[in-house]
């Protein structure tokens, strides 16, 4: 070989020796992928590193002098693995379409070429007519040689006509990977019947597992695809499920007694009865924006529905409910219906008809971790280790906050009786 030849040949061997190796690393590292595919592709990749291992040895030859038995043993080592590679190929095809292996008149047939092939490849140094290799290692073709490779061209021929019948059950990238695999090394045993073009089936080796790489990206990326759609759907699921939720927040009761307080007031007192209704509708209004809001919100809308809500239920309660607030500090997002619902749980659960009036104080104050959102109450109270209906309200609250925002809620008992509820926002997400 010449020295032009000497060094092509190491660039395509180093090339596919890197990409096979590369190979069972990606299947070994890649999830997604069945045990079945990851087991196919581990074992090819093995194969074709075992036929670049004896292609490196082979070159090593033309430097240092061995027998002819040395160099035919890794000729068989080099071959045999790719002629499995060509088998290995139609496996795949019949896996990504549904057949069973032992059932398929294909397979049989490539079974039977390539039972043909290893007698031919073993039994040809016994013949002259097929080959030989000169004192100067140099090969050379004998009548007869085209015999060796066309048991393994009528192969490919016939994983060819099995793709391009069987294309309606592929993919369109599987369909495509399969054709960039089969096509350039077909053309190159056709003219290896013929021509000597041992660098052109290197060059289509280099392809052919090129073409591997994309059938496992190709199956990589459509179960990357079908997780998003997976998460999307769950987001879209858990969109519908606050949804819900919200709407049963909206409790019959608190809108029958509201519109009920209405309608009195229009007698006894029409502008109040008007500011009732212009908190109502501003109550409404937050909370179906809320519904829609998938990202956190200004705490200044937020605080605005909390008192709207408030200032409905001091016209159900009158004096009965007091609420003060200190919130000089706004600048900051929270998770939609996040303030609102601590105060209604606390109206609801935490209100006693037969003690005192009820005191909900609100508060936000800017810390040095971030900023946060403090409601106490004099109400009754409730244990921390009790499972009922408000502590669910509020655990549903902490986990909307620990996932869109890295927030916290703590529950302590309050000095003298009732509760407080603290929320805190770090400074990553409190920015507006």
């Amino acid at each position: 070989m010449n020295n032009w030849n000497n060094f092509f040949y190491c660039f395509i061997l180093g090339a596919s020796l890197l990409l096979s190796i590369m190979g069972v690393w990606f299947t070994r590292i890649l999830p997604g992928h069945d045990h079945w595919s990851k087991r196919f592709f581990l074992h090819y990749f093995l194969f074709m590193t075992v036929a670049c291992l004896a292609g490196v040895a082979e070159m090593m030859f033309y430097f240092f002098p061995v027998s002819f038995t040395v160099i035919y043993i890794v000729t068989l080592l080099e071959t045999l693995p790719l002629s499995v590679l060509l088998i290995m190929l139609t496996v795949y095809l019949l896996h990504c379409c549904g057949e069973d292996l032992r059932s398929s008149r294909l397979f049989r047939v490539v079974l039977v070429l390539e039972a043909v092939f290893v007698v031919v490849l073993s039994g040809a140094p016994a013949f002259g007519n097929f080959s030989t290799i000169t004192q100067d290692l140099e090969f050379s073709r004998g009548p007869l040689y085209p015999l060796i490779p066309l048991p393994m061209t009528i192969i490919m021929l016939l994983n060819l006509a099995g793709v391009i019948r069987r294309r309606e059950k592929l993919s369109h990238r599987i369909f495509l990977s399969f054709l960039i695999a089969i096509v350039p090394m077909t053309i190159s045993l056709i003219v290896q019947l013929f021509v000597d073009v041992f660098p052109l089936i290197d060059i289509c080796v280099v392809v052919f597992s090129m073409s591997m790489y994309g059938l496992i990206m190709s199956d990589q990326i459509e179960k990357d695809l079908e997780h998003q759609r997976a998460i999307a759907r769950q987001q879209q699921e858990i969109a519908h499920q606050r949804a819900s939720i919200m709407v049963l927040q909206m409790r019959p009761h608190f809108i029958y007694n509201t519109m009920t307080s209405i309608y009195c007031l229009c007698n006894q007192d029409p502008q109040r009865a008007r500011q009732v209704v212009m908190d109502f509708t501003t109550y409404l209004r937050k909370n179906f924006t809320a519904v829609a809001s998938a990202d956190p919100i200004p705490f200044s809308s937020e605080l605005e529905h909390t008192r709207a809500y408030l200032a409905v239920e001091q016209a159900q309660y009158e004096d009965s409910l007091s609420v003060e607030y200190d919130t000089p500090h706004t600048w900051f997002r929270v998770p939609p219906l996040t303030l609102q619902p601590i105060v209604e749980n606390a109206v609801k659960h935490g209100r006693d008809p037969y003690a005192g009036p009820f005191h909900i104080f609100i508060r936000t104050q800017k810390t040095d971790a971030g900023s946060e959102i403090i409601v106490a109450d004099n109400g009754r109270g409730f244990d921390p280790a009790d499972d009922s209906e408000p502590h669910i309200a509020l655990k549903n609250i902490r986990q909307r906050l620990e996932s869109m925002c890295g927030g916290s809620l703590t529950i302590t008992p309050a000095d003298g009786g009732g509760t407080v509820v603290t929320v805190t926002i770090p400074d990553t997400a409190a920015d507006e």
